[in-house]
């Protein structure tokens, strides 16, 4: 294995982008339009890649994904090790989160938001041994 590049699977990418992009630095490297809207984006920074697909594009490019039901309230989320988590903090400042700053027992400080998507984020820098980057 190479690469793990989540997908996240929404009703309007548009809204998320503030979140990725303004707030946490992504950059796009690949943008698609589906109708009026963005139907697929790929974001980039650093080592970390991650893809939102509008629920219409799924509709049109693998039906038989698209009708698989939604789920609902938390099912999952990504974790992303950072190596300054005040930074992370201060980027998302006003956010809600769904997770409080915490100490965990495996050594970490976390907190997590729930971007625009409906995806819960958990953020986390290591207190014990080395961590990424924000």
């Amino acid at each position: 294995m190479k690469k793990l590049t989540p997908v996240f699977v929404v009703d309007r990418i548009e809204p998320c982008l503030d979140f990725r992009v303004g707030r946490l630095g992504f950059e796009k490297t690949v943008e698609l339009p589906e109708g009026d809207s963005i139907g697929f984006v790929i974001l980039s920074r650093g080592h970390v890649e991650i893809v939102y697909q509008s629920r219409e594009s799924l509709e049109n490019d693998l039906p038989a994904l698209a009708e698989l039901p939604r789920g609902s309230g938390f099912s999952g989320g990504t974790y992303i090790e950072v190596s300054n988590i005040d930074e992370v903090l201060q980027r998302l400042a006003g956010w809600d989160q769904v997770v409080p700053k915490r100490t965990t027992f495996y050594g970490a400080t976390e907190f997590g938001v729930r971007e625009p998507g409906g995806n819960v984020i958990i953020f986390a820098q290591q207190t014990r041994g080395e961590g990424g980057s924000p």
